[in-house]
């Protein structure tokens, strides 16, 4: 894994000690490095067994009529779920993949958390299989989801510690929070599917062989990704030298990488990492949760040295400025006005 180190991380969940400085120096070097490094021996890294993942990686089983029942708004506008639920793949899209956005609500036995605005679409309630169609596969998702929640707030502690700050100083902003659960498919694209896929945004070479991409090159918008890949190679992270290197799927372990609003939150100390995904030799899935605070979240400057000072904005405006670039976001932009911060 040259240029991604593998930390285990299990001292981050105990109290102060010389292993947990020592893990929390190795955190804050991958992120203001390359922004990218793997994670493993943490609470709840049994979900990243084969046996596990595949639980949750079952919503592809389902019929196409009944993932047709969770597609969102712009893929099916007799719904009225905008930001949740099911996108189907995009033929002529560089980024060729299948998958459902789950929200806080799937923790929740269904309803969503007290606290958020229910005529925001940012905080709407995701739209499911019912327990028949997939016995068991509500209480994987409940289980995976709080987990990862565990994990995001303990690296956002530990980067907090490594920046000097308090180490709680981000916990008030998520308590709460929106953070996103994506269940993904990438099939094989057909190449005689009617896309042209020899030009430079659907091809790449890698070593020596002329790759097809399935996942275009991006950074990701907000604060702390933590991928469970299934086994399958295919994601890639640009190191600091520019060249693309591969991020080897290990079960027990997730991908973690940093986003570009904490890249900016922490004046440019840790670093967000572009990366992309280039097709493998046979169909590849991935479970990447999206860390996310409060959708009412004032993001305002951090006191650390050297830091610009900037207007401060509320995450939700952020949030949906950004996500609804993707194409899978499509056409839904005009759905949410800014409610911005309040002037202090």
């Amino acid at each position: 894994m040259a240029d991604i180190d593998t930390i285990a991380i299990a001292p981050l969940f105990g109290p102060p000690s010389p292993a947990r400085d020592q893990t929390d120096s190795r955190i804050m070097a991958a992120a203001s490095g390359i922004g990218f490094m793997a994670i493993r021996d943490f609470p709840g890294d049994d979900w990243l067994t084969p046996r596990n993942r595949a639980r949750l990686l079952a919503i592809f089983s389902l019929p196409e009529a009944e993932k047709q029942k969770l597609l969102r708004w712009n893929f099916d506008r007799t719904k009225q779920n905008v930001y949740r639920g099911w996108f189907p793949l995009q033929p002529g899209a560089v980024s060729y993949k299948e998958g459902i956005d789950m929200g806080p609500d799937i923790a929740e036995a269904g309803a969503a958390p007290s606290g958020l605005d229910a005529g925001d679409p940012l905080c709407e309630v995701t739209p499911l299989p019912p327990e028949s169609a997939l016995p068991g596969w509500r209480q994987a998702a409940a289980g995976y989801y709080k987990a990862m929640e565990t994990v995001g707030n303990a690296l956002l502690r530990s980067v907090a510690r490594g920046l000097g700050l308090t180490e709680t100083i981000f916990d008030k902003d998520f308590e709460g929070g929106i953070s996103t659960l994506r269940l993904i498919r990438y099939p094989l694209r057909d190449p005689n599917g009617g896309v042209d896929l020899s030009g430079p945004d659907f091809s790449v070479i890698h070593k020596g062989e002329m790759r097809t991409i399935i996942g275009r090159e991006h950074a990701d918008s907000g604060f702390v990704t933590l991928l469970a890949q299934d086994g399958v190679e295919g994601l890639q992270a640009k190191n600091l030298a520019g060249e693309w290197i591969d991020v080897p799927p290990a079960d027990n372990t997730l991908a973690v990488n940093f986003g570009q609003l904490l890249e900016r939150w922490t004046a440019g100390r840790v670093r967000a990492t572009r990366h992309r995904v280039i097709a493998p030799k046979q169909a590849r899935f991935s479970i990447p949760f999206f860390y996310e605070p409060r959708v009412d979240a004032e993001i305002a400057p951090l006191s650390l040295k050297g830091a610009e000072p900037f207007e401060p904005f509320l995450y939700g405006d952020y949030l949906w400025d950004t996500a609804t670039k993707f194409v899978e976001m499509s056409g839904v932009r005009h759905l949410r006005q800014p409610r911005r911060a309040k002037a202090s």
